[in-house]
């Protein structure tokens, strides 16, 4: 433990300083990430390297051994890795919030130690199973079972699209209570399950070829494991709310995973156009140019607003479970940002953004996922409109400016948004409207965050120019909620519209 106990001492900075050092020498030193980023897996000894000095120990109490789970330095590492390697990043994102802070809020203390102590000390990894393959995002109809034998519990069940499938060391497993009858019951167990016990390992049947994020494992699973009673997680009062407690807590900290991205994409644009002269001047003179980077450092002011936000208040001690909407504003607007700043970067490299190996294309392929794992954009930005509409009209408020002016993540900045937003929302709403509703809403909840982070200190003109940004995408979105279209596909589209029999 004494390595471990020299990191829980180090101060913050000094340890972020080494972790970075060490991702420097790794990827670009003793490896070359250009390579295996290409690659299925992280090449065993990068990863051994990028483990030694426990970067996980940001996500675990000091009681055990670790630095505190504080969500600023848990932030922080996945901002520091993220730079460097976004599938890095996910690695940790999916220990720390899918594993770690629920095992450390929600594990009997009977077993905590001694799996803290795994991590810290053997470079132990640990993911969660939710997904099934005919249940994707309905984590409710999950059809995985368990079954009280004893002082133990029989699971049984299929999952899917587990990231680091085969590679992590221990697995939260999600389930339900198989009742009397063989109906399942409708509340979620959760269940720590320890592959090094072979009642415990989980079949791997199939691992998948997914197109991004090569490092990271992906595959289907069979699971038939047995685990002691004590290895099962007890919520403060039903597994839903556990479940609604991590996943929020989750998507709060993908601002951390998206921080470093957004600003090494960032980085390497101003470089780029700067240095790449064109007609006797850089790239960088020309406005459409300066328009594009502008975008790309508004999305790092927005990301540093979220961070600044989500270190505040969604530590394990607080319930995020009634956090859903800010929750879902965070998770969906900062993976669009990634995605958006990846396509700019590599629109500015030009043909040196289609190489496979480029900053841009891979961060294309690799952001991707993030706007459709743990509930894709599109479903959270519909979920938000619903559940504000409700709070309006719970409250007898219709008008959306009325609303937001008194609404406690949008007070302090609706009036900057008063000629886009005095319109009243009535009626049901169909779900493409929902959609642009949500992506409005999650702008304006961030200009807050924002705001928030300029009185906390920081530099103005990055506020000023990120607020005028967000002024214009409300502003576009805003007319696309307003314009009134019932498109529908044709299915039968091919009779009549072939160009070709008309010449």
């Amino acid at each position: 433990m004494l390595s471990t106990e020299i990191n829980s001492s180090t101060a913050y900075d000094k340890f972020l300083e080494s972790f970075k050092k060490t991702l420097k020498s790794v990827f670009y030193e003793r490896d070359n990430i250009e390579k295996f980023t290409q690659k299925r897996g992280f090449p065993a000894l990068v990863l051994r390297d990028i483990m030694a000095d426990a970067p996980l120990s940001v996500a675990i109490e000091q009681k055990y051994g670790g630095r505190g789970a504080k969500v600023k330095e848990c932030l922080g590492l996945l901002s520091a890795a993220s730079y460097e390697s976004l599938p890095l990043s996910l690695t940790f994102g999916i220990n720390i919030a899918l594993f770690l802070e629920p095992v450390g809020k929600y594990g009997q203390e009977s077993v905590k130690q001694g799996i803290f102590s795994r991590f810290l000390t053997k470079q132990n990894l640990g993911g969660l199973m939710i997904t099934e393959p005919d249940f994707g995002s309905d984590a409710l109809g999950m059809q995985t079972s368990n079954e009280k034998k004893g002082n133990a519990y029989h699971i049984k069940g299929t999952k899917h699209w587990q990231g680091l499938t085969s590679l992590a060391d221990y697995w939260l497993m999600t389930s339900r209570p198989l009742k009397d009858g063989g109906k399942l019951g409708r509340d979620i167990d959760f269940f720590i399950c320890d592959e090094s016990q072979p009642d415990q390992r989980i079949i791997v049947e199939e691992l998948y070829n997914n197109i991004g994020l090569y490092p990271i494992p992906y595959g289907k699973n069979i699971v038939d494991i047995i685990v002691p009673e004590e290895y099962k997680l007890v919520p403060e009062s039903t597994g839903l709310k556990l479940m609604m407690d991590l996943l929020h807590r989750s998507r709060l900290q993908f601002p951390g995973m998206g921080m470093g991205f957004l600003k090494r994409m960032l980085d390497e644009a101003i470089k780029h156009t700067q240095e790449r002269i064109v007609g006797g001047k850089s790239l960088f003179e020309l406005d459409q140019i300066k328009h594009a980077i502008g975008r790309m450092q508004s999305a790092y002011t927005v990301c540093s607003g979220m961070c600044f936000r989500s270190s505040a208040f969604s530590g394990i001690e607080n319930n995020m479970a009634p956090h859903a909407v800010e929750a879902n504003a965070m998770k969906a607007y900062v993976t669009d940002l990634m995605q958006e700043s990846s396509q700019m970067l590599t629109q500015l490299l030009g043909a040196k953004g289609y190489r496979e190996e480029s900053l841009g294309a891979r961060g294309i392929v690799d952001s991707r996922p993030f706007q459709i794992f743990e509930g894709s954009n599109e479903m959270l930005y519909s979920q938000m409109s619903e559940m504000v509409a409700k709070m309006m009209n719970r409250k007898k408020i219709p008008n959306l400016l009325d609303y937001l002016k008194q609404y406690e993540l949008t007070n302090k900045v609706a009036d900057q948004f008063k000629s886009m937003i005095n319109f009243n929302i009535e009626g049901k709403l169909p779900q493409r409207k929902l959609v642009e509703l949500g992506r409005i809403l999650a702008r304006i909840i961030s200009a807050q965050f924002v705001v928030e982070l300029g009185s906390g200190g920081f530099r103005p003109d990055l506020i000023r120019d990120c607020l005028e940004t967000l002024k214009h995408d409300v502003t576009t979105f805003v007319s696309s909620f307003k314009f009134a279209t019932d498109v529908n596909p044709i299915v039968e589209y091919q009779d009549g519209s072939a160009w070709l029999d008309l010449c």
